[in-house]
């Protein structure tokens, strides 16, 4: 029972040594800077022991994402509760800008979250899907306060439509910013209350 348990937390260590490792090498070269050699090298383990505790790098790789899922809807909902917002609309616009300084702080990892290419012949995890589900729940939230009679199918399409109109100004910006496009009118983008209006109708 004592050896079992000791080499069931070796596992659990080397489990999560992988992710960190995975995670550096994405935080320093991107998604495709990951390779299962150099993960097994600075792990410090064999290259096989990778595939003990994945099904396969894609796996790897969303076990880094969910990580991000988490700090990204710690860091929406931080900020949420330092501003504190009375008004709905405000609390989206906190939310907006949250999301752009995440990813602007974090940009290798936030892509991976959305390059990541999902196998056509397995399911998505359903801890996966959970993950995004709690980052949309909290878009929700404060659209529910001002949309209250949208039925849930309903409600959810609009949970989608701002949040991919918002992650494609965070995303065009950011790689404006080559162009010197400062943060703040990325910021001003966001907050435009015509453009709000509209994707919220």
């Amino acid at each position: 029972m004592r050896m079992a348990r000791k080499t069931e937390e070796r596992r659990a260590k080397l489990r999560e040594t992988l992710i960190d490792v995975a995670e550096t090498q994405i935080t320093q070269g991107g998604l495709l800077s990951l390779k299962a050699r150099d993960v097994a090298r600075e792990a410090g383990c064999a290259l096989g022991a990778i595939y003990t505790h994945f099904e396969d790098m894609q796996a790897l790789i969303m076990a880094v994402n969910g990580r991000t899922f988490r700090k990204l809807g710690a860091t929406v909902t931080g900020a949420v509760r330092e501003h504190a917002p009375d008004d709905p609309h405000e609390q989206l616009v906190v939310m907006s800008h949250a999301y752009l300084a995440f990813a602007a702080e974090n940009t290798r990892l936030w892509r991976a979250l959305f390059d990541l290419e999902m196998s056509t012949d397995g399911a998505v995890p359903n801890w996966y899907l959970q993950e995004l589900a709690s980052v949309f729940a909290l878009i929700a939230a404060p659209l529910k306060q001002i949309y209250p009679d949208k039925t849930p199918p309903e409600l959810d399409l609009s949970v989608r439509g701002l949040f991919s109109a918002v992650h494609g100004i965070v995303l065009l910006g950011l790689e404006r910013r080559i162009s010197a496009v400062p943060m703040n009118q990325i910021e001003l983008m966001i907050t435009d209350h015509q453009f709000t209006d509209h994707i919220l109708e």
